[in-house]
């Protein structure tokens, strides 16, 4: 049997061919209904969608563009080289492109001057609709790229912060429009509770992502009487910080003060001490988006692990 083709695929699931060319397009023209019933005729055939191809039919370059914001830049080349690895072959290009303070403009810049096939978008911008909804204005695919239950992985930190000996945890948090950043507070104040711990207004510090605002929080956190024994924050970026505004204010880590942070950026195990951090899969995850792009759906879903670095200690 010759290699399956996209008339095959239209034939077996019943559809016409342009409805598989949107499935494979990832527009949102389409009942989920439909997508899944594609979908799964494509796997069981194995069909892979020709690029050149796919690039004629819709007009655009064949790229790919990583899409993220300034709080998400230390892991931009982990991501990026995971997505040009698992393209590679593909026919594809990764272009990266950073947002600036107005988002929406700069992405409706890049898909009117690039006309990119994809967009991944990496979290906290993953979690906007009005993104998303931009790129289906343009009808291009638009891949989140953040994990799941970034909630229960905050909340496994946070028990072991207390299993430790830690019971005054302070916390910085993300900026409110970051459902990412949100959940990961969330699952903070659901291990407090699960405690029965204090969770009072003074005990969190809003931040926006930044090393700056870290620092900032950092110094507010340290000057809370009691003062918390660890200072937990939803990224590594806020949580190198923490270090430095500890750092200014002569308190020794881990010995006074513990610090945590979120996504084992590279940055994390640079630190002095190298920091105690929660690992999101980013590799993985990017792989994934890529398999998405070129027709192949991983459904899988990897686990965020709690990598246990320098800047933790055991309370007696």
């Amino acid at each position: 049997m010759g290699k399956p083709t996209i008339n095959d695929v239209a034939r077996v699931a019943g559809v016409s061919k342009k409805t598989v060319s949107r499935v494979i397009n990832h527009s949102p023209l389409l009942s989920v209904t439909t997508r899944e019933r594609v979908e799964g005729v494509i796997e069981q055939l194995g069909f892979v969608p020709d690029p050149q191809a796919r690039a004629l039919a819709l007009r655009r370059n064949f790229l790919v563009a990583l899409v993220h914001d300034a709080s998400m830049r230390p892991l931009v080349g982990e991501v990026a080289m995971a997505l040009d690895e698992a393209l590679r072959g593909s026919g594809y290009a990764l272009i990266l492109h950073a947002l600036d303070s107005e988002p929406e403009t700069a992405l409706r810049s890049l898909l009117q001057a690039h006309r990119p096939s994809s967009i991944v978008l990496l979290a906290p911008t993953a979690d906007s609709a009005d993104m998303a909804s931009l790129c289906a204005s343009f009808e291009v695919g638009c891949l989140p790229l953040q994990p799941e239950s970034d909630r229960a992985a905050m909340a496994r930190l946070v028990h072991w912060l207390v299993a430790n000996g830690h019971r005054r945890i302070g916390l910085v948090a993300g900026p409110d429009e970051s459902s990412v950043l949100r959940e990961r507070e969330l699952g903070y104040l659901d291990a407090l509770a699960d405690h029965g711990l204090d969770r009072g207004a003074a005990l969190v510090v809003q931040g926006d992502g930044s090393f700056e605002s870290g620092v900032a929080a950092g110094h507010l956190l340290l000057a809370v009487s009691p003062r918390p024994t660890v200072v937990a924050a939803v990224t590594d970026e806020m949580a190198a910080g923490v270090i430095h505004a500890a750092h200014d204010l002569a308190i020794d880590i881990p010995e006074v003060l513990a610090v945590t942070g979120f996504d084992d950026a590279p940055l994390a195990a640079r630190l002095s001490p190298p920091l105690t951090t929660v690992r999101t899969p980013w590799t993985t995850l990017a792989a994934a988006a890529a398999a998405r792009i070129l027709g192949r759906p991983d459904s899988s879903a990897p686990e965020a692990e709690l990598i246990v670095r320098g800047s933790v200690n055991r309370l007696a």
